[in-house]
């Protein structure tokens, strides 16, 4: 496999100083492999815009180290820039008055593409994100949409070995997003090695190969993404309504009860399963063999419910911060 496409080692970064410094990140150590997709999670101000910024070269760590493909983003900016494609999006980043075919020639133009192959190279990102016919509008006249797929665009353009995407469904409608996401998990299979970042847990779950939690600035969880889903401790929701007398044996072979409401003889059961398959429905048959059911529907777990149930272990475990991890007068400071 070679070098790693991302290698992290002890990076902190701290904005400010005195009583007004603020530190984003602590002591991160993370890698990313050729041809994998690390999704990172976190809530916002955990670090995770910042992170994404030092791998871009656009902040340097105060403390620790990155490589990209084996080249420190401190002292070798040309390298990784020239491996790198960055994806932030928003509305911001480009000349409204030009085209977005015009846009996309210009950024490429200074990211090094060669006169020969930039018009090849151009026309293939803007078909990628679907803007073909809307190549030679004024940028302007986009749509929010339509500039974050012209963002992701211009971090394709340059064909990157690593593709930093900081939110990149922001602002994209269900079809686009699922569009973008069929782009991004075609990109994989060519080999290029992409960091996620996302709030929205269906990019991390269709796309990430492992997953990054980060919070307060830490690495919490580093595992791959098949393991995070199992940290949750069960593999399905199963929801039961029936009426008359609740069955007795709802939490027996491994069950777990969540909740309860009987509204006019009519009740509903909520149950956390360890697993799901033919024998766990056996054994669900079994404790409603006498119950009057009227329904029953099978929830398997979502990333949604792991990450939750992993932030609050977190926020449980978490020894409350001191005045020098959050002092007075912070507000306002980057601390994405």
């Amino acid at each position: 496999m070679g070098v790693p496409a991302v290698e992290v080692t002890g990076v902190g970064r701290v904005f400010g100083r005195g009583r007004h410094e603020v530190v984003a990140l602590r002591d991160v150590t993370f890698e990313v492999a050729q041809g994998q997709i690390l999704g990172v999670l976190g809530s916002n101000g955990a670090g995770k815009t910042t992170l994404t910024k030092i791998l871009a070269t656009l902040l340097e760590p105060t403390t620790g180290t990155a490589r990209v493909f084996g080249h420190d983003v401190r002292r070798e900016l040309r390298a990784v820039r020239r491996l790198t494609g960055v994806v932030f999006g928003g509305d911001r980043g480009f000349y409204g008055a030009l085209s977005g075919r015009d846009n996309l020639r210009y950024f490429a133009m200074l990211a090094g593409v060669g006169r020969r192959t930039i018009r090849a190279k151009v026309d293939d990102a803007l078909a990628g994100v679907g803007l073909t016919d809307a190549a030679r509008r004024p940028v302007e006249t986009y749509s929010k949409g339509m500039r974050q797929r012209l963002h992701i665009a211009l971090g394709l353009v340059a064909e990157p070995r690593l593709l930093l995407l900081d939110e990149p469904t922001v602002g994209l409608d269900p079809v686009e997003a699922e569009r973008l996401r069929t782009s991004i998990a075609a990109l994989r299979r060519t080999g290029v090695s992409i960091l996620l970042t996302s709030h929205y847990l269906l990019d991390i779950e269709r796309l990430a190969d492992r997953v990054l939690v980060i919070a307060q600035g830490r690495v919490m969880v580093d595992t791959p993404a098949t393991e995070f889903a199992r940290s949750a401790g069960f593999a399905a929701t199963v929801t039961v309504q029936g009426r008359g007398p609740l069955p007795a044996r709802l939490d027996s072979y491994g069950m777990t009860v969540e909740s309860v409401e009987d509204q006019g003889g009519v009740w509903t059961a909520r149950l956390r399963v360890p697993d799901w398959g033919g024998e766990m429905f056996q054994q669900l048959s079994a404790a409603l063999a006498d119950a009057d059911v009227l329904g029953v529907d099978v929830a398997p777990v979502r990333l949604e419910d792991v990450y939750a149930l992993v932030m609050q272990r977190l926020a449980q475990d978490e020894p409350a911060r001191t005045a020098q991890d959050e002092p007075a007068g912070a507000a306002g400071v980057d601390r994405r």
